[in-house]
Formats: structure tokens, C-alpha cells, sequence
């Protein structure tokens, strides 16, 4: 044995690393492994951060104390906030990231960290203390044993990974490294439903072999808004603004890829795991809409110190010769020169329905999964699980209750709970539309929810909590300000209201009630209001949005209401669902077999119906009478 740590990470992408970093912070002490030191928190699919629902997540994990959204402004080349013209529910921030420097700054954070040791090694299989029924460590390839209080699994696709391009298929993790060979058993050993999932990945060009002059150019967006709470305050400055440039498949593309689609191991029954829905390759767009003539292609950079571009929304599987006649069909890459091939891979996973909402193996205390290793997608899905995993490990150690949060309150629990509530069966994404409060849970917001649970965990440094305090303050007292400071109808007034494109005033009012109205900002009020204070525009943007959407803000309040009163009603661990008459035989088996904590956990099982729940309402009542009866007894006599 060489060792015992409080805490064994397996997997430093970005679900390993920022597990490892929050325990850390907490002062538990941790063992890293990763199959390889140069690889720390690979982007190896898109060189990007955020993006729709995806930058909610960023920003969510900074609100906690993760390390995602301060690398991703260290590291910006681009901005972009998507759905600009759909309101701030869905509002998304988007940068494109210098890869190898992201990887360089997490590196060099997981090193200057005291509590942390980072090892080079693959952990082969788990240690289990039979006496608890608990996993205890791991073993690496070389035999070597390590102790810990828990271990998280943050495998990423390295489990039995293999990349398939046309009919080359070779065990292989993402860019060429080396696949986890041996742990996927010790998995299958423990009892642990474990499936293949399938991702894939675009060709890369060289830039100076793209015409350009062909292309729509994308510019970085200005001014740049920071992921990161702390950066909000002053100027930010990316750390470049590089254009992106787009352009479209054409008739030729198609008729190349539909020529060639029995080459291609999507249909040639060559790949057998599962892929993203939302992100086909380019030849099974053609072939499951064969409405849509041509799709977008998006050139992205990938960094400062490198001619590779990537090229976004042609990932394909399709042989190399194809790969290469496809370019030739596209304008300005018709001698693009390909640096990386596109390819699938596939990858062992595990049915996150096994998991607690701690992340931790039901079954099996003291293990923990985080990332593509449950079903989930993405970089930020991925951190956000890891950060999670990370605190909850600490916590269990220390004999605290885990993180209590429900999905009305973070993107990170609508995540969470859509894995361990309703499971996936393909590489799960999280998308706006999942959540049903997204009005509440908006990107510029976060740390409103969640910074004050990141100080209670002590992810919060005292310096960095006392900012935000100093926000939520002048934001509660300008809010307060703009209700006194009355508006008398006049001339100028009415004049200054008509350039906005708004209905004159015909009596006094508030600059609240100004504010309300749809075409007004706050700034646009700046000539009505020539004594307001100086405030940081992230905080303007934020008392904004909770003026303009009072009214539907607070209807989503109410129904968030009726949502935690469902939340709070506890289902007892020792429940016999089999024994409840009332319940359809389904709905029996799914609680016995998935044990949810709470009627709300309940209801979003599959399997379980409305009636279901209301037979768990009408049996938890009927306890509740039982027990103050026996209690009245038992005093009685």
C-alpha cells in the first residue's frame, strides 16, 4: 500500500478537477490520478465554454466557488451571448477558449494546491471493505493500493474507449490517448449497470489553407461580459477577440455523404453505442432530415499559439478519402488542409439511476460518479457534477448532511436530478427548456442563488462574499430609490419619453413604475434621473431584469411554491411501496427499486402518474395521524 488520502479522484478532466479542487478548498486531502499529466482538462471536442443553458452552468459553478468560469475569462479568444433577442430566461454566455492554455491554467492550479497530489496512473479497480459494504480505495494497473474515505469516478470517455473512423476501429480515448482499460469490470463487479454511449468529434484544419474571403465573418461580440463573479466589477478584457467565420454544406456535400453512407459506421453497424440526439454527425443530419439541403459550419479557433481551426457541426464517423472529398464540396475549404481527422468514440458509462442526488452510489457508500460517466455530455455538465461530488464527498466524511438543493433553485439540480430521477438513454444535454423556473434561474443571477450556499460550504472566500453582500445591497437600495424618486408630466418628459418610443405620462409617477415598461432601460432613464449613483452595469442588467419581468417572475414564485411544498414532504427510507394497495404495480416496483427521498422526487419518476402521488399524499397523512395518535397515548397513559 502507498497510501491513504481523504479522498481518491479518478479522472482530472473537468468533473475530476474541479471535484478535487472543491474538496481541497474544504481541507480534506486528495489523491488525482489521471491517465496522463499533459492532458488535465482536455477540450477535445469544441475548444469552447458556455453556450445555451451550458453558460447558466459556468456561471453557477463560479456562484459556488468552482474554477470553471475564472479559467474561461482567463483563457477567452471570443465572446458571444446566444439568444440575445429571446429574452433574459434564456440568455447565454459563449466564449471560445485557448485550449492548451486552458489546460495549462488548471494544471497549474491543481499543482499550487497544498491538499492535492497529482498522480499520472490508471486505477484499474476498486478497493471494497466488506465489512461496510463500502468502497474503500483503489488498485492502479501497477498494483499499487491507495486508501481513501471515499473515491469519486470521473472517468470521462475514457472507460473502454474506442474511436471508429469508417472501418478503422482501435481502442483509443479522445486525441489519441490511452483508453482506461481494466476499471469498466470492477464497475460490473460491484453490481453497477454499465452501457456504451457513443460521441464524436469534427475534422481540424489549418488556417492558412482556408479562404477566408469565402467565409461570414463572426466577430467577438462587445463588450465582453465575464463568467466569473469576481471579474464583473471594473473593465474586463478578454484575453483576445478573434473572429469566428461560417459557412454552409452544399448540394454536392450531400449528394457525396448519401452516396457514401453505406461506408459510413453509423450504418453499417460498425458503432454500437448510443449518440447524442442533439449533436448528429453531418451525415446523419442529411440522412434524419432530408428536408434540410445544406447545414451551417462554423469556424472556430482554438487558440493563440496554433493554426488548427475547428470546424463546428461537421462531426462525422465518414473514412478519411470521405472526409477529405467532403471538404472540397464546401466554400473556403476546398484545400482546407484536415490536421485531425473526425472520428467517433465509444465509451462505457453507468445508468445514473443507481445514484443518489449526492451523487453517490446508492448501493455503495463511499463511491461517487460525476460527468459522462453518468450518461451526461459536455464540459460544463461535467464540472458542474464534479464540484458537487466534491462537497458532498467532504461533507459525508464529516458526517454532514449532503448538499440540499432542488432544481428550482440551480441548472446544476435540474441536471442532477434529470440523471438520477429519470435516467438517459442517449448522451444527455442540458437544454433551456429543461428547466421549468428558468426565468428565476437566469445567467446573470447566480450568484444571487447560490453565493451565499458557496460562503455557508466555505468555498466563498470572506473577501469575495463581502462584494457580493455589497451588491445584492445597492441593488435592494436603488430598487428602493427608484420607487420614491416621483416624475411630474412636462414638456421635456414627455419629449424625452417620445424618443424612446414611449407613451407620455398624464400623471406623476415613480421611476419603478418607468422602468416596467418594456422599451425603457435604465439607462434610457439616465435624463429623469440626474442624481442616481454610479453602478456597475452586471448589477444594472440584474435589477433590469427583475423589474421588467416582476409580473412573471412572480408567477413563476408561485408555482415554485406549490413545487417545494411536494420537495419537502419525505418519503421514509424504509418505505414497503409494495405493501400501498393504492399504487399501480409499475409505480410499486419504480419507488421500490429507485427509493426517492421526496413525494417531488417521486412524481418525476417514470412509471409513477399523478394518481400515484396522490396515493403517497393520502399514506403519508394517514401516518402522520397514526404517530400523533400513539403519541396522545402514549401520554395519556
Amino acid at each position: 500500500m502507498a497510501g491513504s488520502y481523504d479522498l481518491i479522484v479518478i479522472g482530472a478532466g473537468h468533473a475530476g478537477s474541479e471535484a478535487a479542487l472543491a474538496a481541497a478548498k474544504l481541507g480534506a486531502t486528495v489523491l488525482l490520478l489521471t491517465m496522463t499529466l499533459d492532458a488535465l482538462a482536455n477540450l477535445p471536442c469544441n475548444p469552447s465554454i458556455g453556450g445555451t443553458a451550458k453558460g447558466q452552468i459556468v456561471r453557477e459553478i463560479d456562484a459556488l466557488g468552482g474554477a470553471m468560469g475564472l479559467l474561461a475569462d482567463e483563457q477567452m479568444i471570443q465572446f458571444r451571448m446566444l439568444n440575445a433577442s429571446r429574452g433574459p430566461a434564456v440568455l447565454s454566455p459563449r466564449t471560445q477558449t485557448d485550449r492548451t492554455a486552458y489546460q495549462r491554467g488548471m494544471k497549474q492550479r491543481l499543482e499550487d494546491e497544498p491538499n492535492i497530489r497529482l498522480l499520472q496512473q490508471e486505477a484499474a479497480s476498486f478497493i471494497v471493505n466488506d465489512t461496510r459494504s463500502a468502497v474503500s480505495g483503489v488498485r492502479t494497473k501497477t498494483g499499487t493500493i491507495y486508501l481513501a474515505s471515499a473515491v469519486i469516478l470521473a472517468s470521462g470517455t475514457f472507460l473502454k474507449a474506442r474511436v471508429i473512423i469508417g472501418e478503422a476501429i482501435y481502442d483509443s480515448g479522445p486525441d489519441q490517448l490511452q483508453p482506461a482499460t481494466e476499471l469498466s469490470a470492477s464497475l460490473r463487479a460491484l453490481g453497477l449497470p454499465v452501457r456504451r454511449f457513443k460521441t464524436g468529434t469534427p475534422v481540424r484544419v489549418k488556417r492558412s489553407s482556408v479562404d477566408f474571403s469565402k467565409l461570414e465573418q463572426q466577430d467577438s461580440e462587445l463588450p465582453a461580459y465575464p463568467f466569473s463573479f469576481a471579474n464583473e466589477l471594473g473593465d474586463f478584457t478578454p484575453k483576445a477577440e478573434l473572429p469566428c467565420h461560417m459557412t454552409w454544406t452544399t448540394d454536392a456535400t450531400r449528394e457525396l455523404l448519401l452516396s457514401n453512407i453505406g461506408r459510413s459506421p453509423l450504418y453499417s453497424g460498425l458503432i454500437e453505442g448510443i449518440g447524442p440526439r442533439y449533436c448528429p454527425s453531418i451525415e446523419d443530419k442529411y440522412v434524419k432530415f432530408p428536408n434540410h439541403l445544406r447545414h451551417h459550419v462554423f469556424i472556430e479557433p482554438t487558440g493563440l499559439d496554433t493554426e488548427e481551426i475547428y470546424l463546428s457541426g461537421l462531426s462525422t464517423s465518414m473514412p478519411e478519402d470521405v472526409q477529405e472529398d467532403m471538404l472540397r464540396t464546401i466554400p473556403g475549404l476546398e484545400k482546407a488542409e484536415i490536421m485531425r481527422f473526425g472520428y467517433a468514440i465509444e465509451y462505457d458509462n453507468v445508468d445514473p439511476t443507481v445514484l443518489t442526488h449526492a451523487l453517490q452510489v446508492r448501493d455503495w457508500p463511499g463511491l461517487y460518479l460525476a460527468g459522462q460517466v453518468n450518461g451526461s455530455s459536455g464540459y460544463e455538465e461535467a464540472a458542474a457534477q464534479g464540484l458537487i461530488a466534491g462537497i458532498n464527498a467532504v461533507r459525508q466524511m464529516r458526517g454532514q448532511d449532503p448538499v440540499q438543493i432542488d432544481r428550482s433553485q440551480a441548472y446544476i439540480f435540474v441536471l442532477i436530478d434529470d440523471l438520477v430521477s429519470r435516467g438517459t438513454n442517449e448522451p444527455y444535454r442540458m437544454m433551456t427548456s429543461r428547466a421549468e423556473y428558468r426565468l428565476l434561474l437566469r445567467q446573470d443571477n447566480a450568484d444571487m442563488r447560490l453565493t451565499p450556499l458557496g460562503h455557508e460550504l466555505g468555498l466563498i472566500e470572506e473577501t469575495r462574499f463581502a462584494r457580493f453582500l455589497e451588491k445584492k445591497t445597492a441593488i435592494a437600495e436603488e430598487r428602493e430609490r427608484l420607487q420614491a424618486v416621483r416624475i411630474q408630466p412636462d414638456e421635456t418628459v414627455n419629449a424625452h419619453l417620445a424618443s424612446c418610443s414611449s407613451a407620455p405620462l398624464k400623471a406623476a409617477a415613480s421611476l419603478l413604475s418607468l422602468l416596467k415598461r418594456p422599451e425603457l432601460s435604465y439607462d434610457a432613464l439616465s435624463p429623469l434621473d440626474p442624481e442616481r449613483p454610479v453602478l456597475p452595469q452586471a448589477w444594472i442588467r440584474t435589477l433590469e431584469y427583475d423589474v421588467h419581468y416582476e409580473g412573471y417572475i412572480r408567477l413563476e414564485m408561485s408555482r415554485r411554491k406549490k413545487f417545494i411544498e411536494l420537495e419537502r414532504r419525505r418519503l421514509p427510507d424504509d418505505a414497503d411501496y409494495t405493501a400501498l394497495s393504492g399504487l399501480r404495480l409499475e409505480a410499486r416496483q419504480v419507488l421500490s427499486a429507485r427509493r426517492p427521498a421526496s413525494v417531488g422526487q417521486a412524481s418525476r419518476l417514470p412509471g409513477v402518474t399523478p394518481a400515484d402521488i396522490q396515493v403517497l399524499l393520502v399514506w403519508l397523512e394517514s401516518r402522520t395521524r397514526a404517530r400523533r395518535l400513539k403519541t396522545s397515548l402514549e401520554d395519556l397513559t
